[in-house]
């Protein structure tokens, strides 16, 4: 295969709300307008791309269409000297795999905006491990900290906790010094969290206790919220006074039931994050902490490492909830 064509993952709607997916090869030459072209390594399975995959609304509305919102890989061209060839570089959020063909093609083009270099300290593969899901990790704990919730203040909750974002959540709170409590409906995934750094782990029962009361005992410090919903709610009526929760997923419910009372009687923050069109100073940042003081100890032990013919089984099981960790592609394997 040339330089000018690359094997991709392409969706195409055969009917009305019916969708098909397949391998096939495609021309560097039709990829959309972009300063940067970029030659993928990585890639990552993210619950957006699983929606994508197959057809689901809400991500992607013009088929066919390439799936990935990550990727990570080595700089082919740029031809607004942002970057230089051969340089190695990161792609997250903005379009990227929504509309704009993603990163479960070997190569991409994009607005040369979009990309950021790949830090010291992380290799290619470490950096799509890491992926949307652990920077809108790391983006949590950064934010969250931020607010003034630090290490000594006291437990820090996190929900869906052996998901992407939560896994990561908790292997860098751990990294960063706090004591993490982390809740998940998986009895089986207690050893795995602990191993990640959870000082302790609840399932989802000992969490809602009580979450029917208007206001809960205090006792989260800070709170990385993936699920939304009910859970989010108990949560917020458990935070402690000027404690932050921090609001970044929905596999619960898009709703939150919650009164203001967590608000106006205990001065309880919450925080939205969007890694989506997160600004380039703080995203910067982030990814500078993952690479360094918060890189993640046991990336390894998150992640299952196929290639775009092996992602059927983790794009169901995704989809199901019965995924853990992180799912990694290999694009050049």
């Amino acid at each position: 295969m040339s330089e000018s064509s690359f094997t991709a993952m392409v969706v195409t709607e055969t009917a009305p709300k019916s969708f098909n997916r397949a391998i096939v090869t495609r021309s560097v030459a039709d990829l959309p307008p972009g300063e940067l072209l970029i030659k993928v390594h990585y890639s990552s399975l993210n619950f957006k791309d699983a929606l994508s995959a197959c057809g689901k609304p809400g991500v992607t509305k013009n088929y066919p269409h390439t799936p990935g919102i990550d990727a990570a890989g080595e700089v082919a061209s740029c031809s607004d000297g942002r970057f230089k060839v051969g340089e190695k570089v990161i792609v997250t959020g903005y379009d990227l795999g929504m509309n704009t063909a993603g990163g479960y093609g070997q190569y991409i083009r994009v607005p040369s905006a979009w990309a950021v270099p790949l830090p010291k300290g992380l290799s290619l593969k470490e950096s799509m491990i890491i992926g949307t899901a652990g920077f809108t990790a790391g983006l949590s704990v950064y934010k969250m900290q931020n607010n003034g919730v630090q290490p000594d203040d006291g437990d820090i909750l996190v929900t869906g906790a052996t998901g992407g974002v939560g896994s990561i959540a908790v292997d860098v709170l751990a990294r960063a010094g706090y004591k993490v409590v982390a809740v998940t409906g998986k009895t089986a995934e207690h050893d795995y969290l602990k191993q990640l750094g959870a000082a302790e782990v609840i399932d989802r029962e000992t969490m809602m206790n009580g979450s029917d009361r208007p206001m809960m005992k205090e006792r989260w410090a800070g709170v990385i919220d993936v699920v939304g919903g009910d859970m989010l709610a108990a949560a917020l009526k458990s935070t402690r006074y000027g404690g932050t929760a921090t609001c970044c997923g929905l596999v619960g419910s898009p709703d939150l039931p919650v009164n203001v009372f967590p608000f106006i009687l205990r001065g309880v923050s919450l925080l939205g994050i969007d890694s989506v069109q997160c600004p380039v100073e703080p995203r910067l940042k982030v990814w500078e902490k993952l690479a360094g003081d918060w890189k993640p100890q046991h990336l390894e032990a998150t992640v299952n490492e196929v290639t775009l013919n092996g992602l059927e089984q983790p794009i169901a099981d995704i989809l199901a909830g019965k995924s853990r960790g992180r799912t990694l592609v290999n694009l050049q394997g």
